[in-house]
């Protein structure tokens, strides 16, 4: 009877002994993984959340010239709520958003279609034409597309000028929010192209040939099915365009060498800013003016969110 009921409480033990084993690799195995995520939450904490909340810090004071620096609560945001440079610099990108944005995802949209429609010849030299202008940097492409501008002596210019026509005036307040656009088009299209592409290509085949055998032609099929199937990725492009759009720095800054009369220091809230900050010697209020744009810019995401939100269920 001894050894039986030694055996039966080996046995009882067995389980017991197992499930801590497995208790014990899971633990081991959620360390290991908190270990791999380690050195991302040590940048992420390091280069975005502490610059934050230091941003957040400074925005909340101001610098006198007797006294020093002193606590003033939300005044630098009052002030950016009545500033015009910041008010015309955000009502300048929301309409760079709403002219630009629509194009460049149309001709990507375009573009990701007919490499994926199999109809078009070289389609890899295509895709990688398109794409080649998003791996030039922003700063090289502006300089590029500068001297193309340039009214004296840019190529449009000298074209025009054998033609007996006066030079085109790229570089004119009228023209520049659209010359802008044109850079940025240039530089993202591919970007967005690659993405809208890739969820092409997620696609199951089995709808494509049940459309073939109801008697649906490439534009049916692309019109039906695939542009359907393209909104997930579409709706990341658009929020990706709000971000970059209302945080245009690079582009107009770069221009503004070339037309100082029309860009000034708050052509865009991102440039004006930056000229707050290093030029005015004002970091506190730059530091507001920051916070706000980034509020706007979660807001006008936020609304696309809803309208995408609206259509899909309608």
């Amino acid at each position: 009877m001894s050894i039986n009921t030694t055996d039966q409480r080996l046995e009882a033990l067995a389980p017991s002994r197992s499930e801590a084993r497995r208790r014990r690799r899971g633990v081991s195995h959620a360390s290991t993984g908190y270990l791999f995520v380690a050195p991302f939450m040590l940048v992420f904490l390091a280069m975005l959340v502490l610059p934050l909340i230091y941003a957040a810090y400074l925005s909340l004071f101001r610098e006198r010239l007797i006294g020093g620096t002193v606590f003033a609560g939300l005044e630098n945001y009052t002030r950016a709520l009545t500033d015009p440079k910041f008010l015309d610099g955000v009502g300048r990108v929301a309409l760079f958003f709403l002219i630009q944005v629509p194009i460049m995802l149309v001709i990507a949209l375009l573009a990701a279609l007919a490499i994926d429609s199999g109809l078009l010849r070289m389609a890899k030299v295509f895709r990688l034409g398109i794409f080649l202008p998003y791996a030039v940097p922003g700063v090289v492409a502006t300089l590029m597309w500068g001297y193309l501008y340039g009214p004296d002596f840019g190529p449009f210019a000298q074209l025009a000028d054998k033609l007996g026509l006066a030079a085109p005036k790229f570089l004119s307040s009228d023209w520049m929010l659209g010359s802008l656009a044109n850079v940025v088009t240039w530089e993202f299209t591919g970007y967005n192209m690659i993405i809208l592409y890739a969820a092409l290509r997620a696609v199951p085949h089995d709808l494509y040939e049940a459309a073939a055998v109801d008697g649906a032609g490439a534009i049916r099929t692309a019109w039906s099915i695939k542009i359907p199937a393209l909104r997930p990725a579409l709706f990341v492009c658009l929020i990706f365009s709000v971000i970059g759009s209302f945080q245009l720095f690079s582009e107009p800054w770069l221009m503004r060498t070339l037309a100082p009369s029309v860009i000034d220091s708050g052509y865009t809230p991102n440039v004006y800013a930056y000229t707050q900050a290093f030029t005015g010697q004002e970091v506190n209020y730059a530091a507001a003016v920051s916070f706000l744009l980034g509020l706007v810019i979660v807001i006008v995401s936020y609304a696309v969110l809803l309208v995408t939100a609206r259509r899909s269920r309608s």
